[in-house]
């Protein structure tokens, strides 16, 4: 019994380390990508927030298509652009937003949303392209708006 317990625990081990290494590694990465493509936002937004834990970019972004969270003419390698991130974002961590967001749910009022919430910050455009650390920032942010709503 005691040699299952062990064996259990190392094995536990090796994922807990395998799982962050991986991690480490998609975050390096992304801070060296000057442009994300919406299959990888997608699968890092989404297991960011809890809803969805896939290592495979195309079935995060065809979740995010099917929620209706990326809306448009996106294809999963299109360089994604920050107003449709915004939205992705708003939807997946589920942030209320104000009047014209809440009738209208569009990429538009999620871009100008996150930033009066302050999870956009900086000079941006809503058509800018988003590189990984744009990304890792605002994902960072609405991590911290999540636990700020607890």
């Amino acid at each position: 019994m005691r040699n299952i317990v062990l064996l259990f625990l190392l094995c536990f081990g090796v994922g807990v380390f395998l799982s962050a290494q991986s991690t480490a590694e998609e975050i390096e990465t992304l801070l060296n990508t000057d442009a994300v493509t919406y299959a990888q936002a997608a699968r890092f937004i989404l297991e960011a927030s809890d809803v969805t834990v896939t290592s495979n970019p195309s079935q995060a972004f065809q979740y995010a298509v099917e929620q209706k969270w990326l809306r448009g003419r996106v294809s999963a390698n299109d360089t994604a652009k920050l107003d449709r991130i915004a939205l992705l974002v708003m939807r997946s961590f589920d942030i209320k937003g104000g009047y014209f967001y809440s009738i209208f749910k569009n990429p538009h009022y999620a871009y100008h949303e996150l930033v009066y919430q302050k999870i956009i910050q900086g000079r941006t455009d809503p058509s800018m392209t988003v590189s990984g650390d744009i990304l890792l920032f605002i994902t960072n942010r609405a991590l911290a708006h999540k636990e700020q709503r607890k």
